[in-house]
């Protein structure tokens, strides 16, 4: 896997994202940018927008925001250290993630635990309480 730094270097946004391994296929990359969950440079944009060294990517992806700085691109996906050579996060998303984190860590979801239907003896203690 060749990365490349150089100023003139481009690659689509979807295939930069499954690249960098913010998502796990290029289809999952493609549909949040479809979606309008994916930004360049402050402008939303399609997946043939092409990304170079020096561009501001801001992307919501499992449940998380990030803001990146594109270092570099490659034509292939690699290892997790090399993805993480092609960009550099911003200290204010660093700081956003970790407090976002330290928010659902003491407040978490009430309805997260909750699976499926009701089992027979989850029925019987709904239908007590409700008398």
């Amino acid at each position: 896997m060749q990365v490349d730094f150089e100023p003139d270097a481009r690659l689509r946004i979807d295939k930069w994202l499954w690249c960098a391994r913010f998502f796990k296929t290029r289809s999952l990359a493609a549909e949040a940018v479809e979606r309008g969950r994916v930004s360049v440079n402050g402008q939303p944009c399609k997946n043939s927008r092409e990304v170079k060294p020096g561009d501001t990517v801001v992307l919501e992806a499992h449940q998380q925001r990030w803001e990146v700085v594109v270092k570099g691109v490659t034509a292939s996906r690699g290892p997790a250290p090399v993805a993480q050579t092609l960009y550099a996060e911003t200290a204010e998303s660093q700081a956003r993630r970790q407090a976002e984190a330290e928010r659902r860590r003491y407040q978490h979801e009430p309805t997260a635990e909750i699976q499926g239907r009701p089992t027979k003896r989850d029925r019987r203690r709904i239908d007590d309480f409700r008398g």
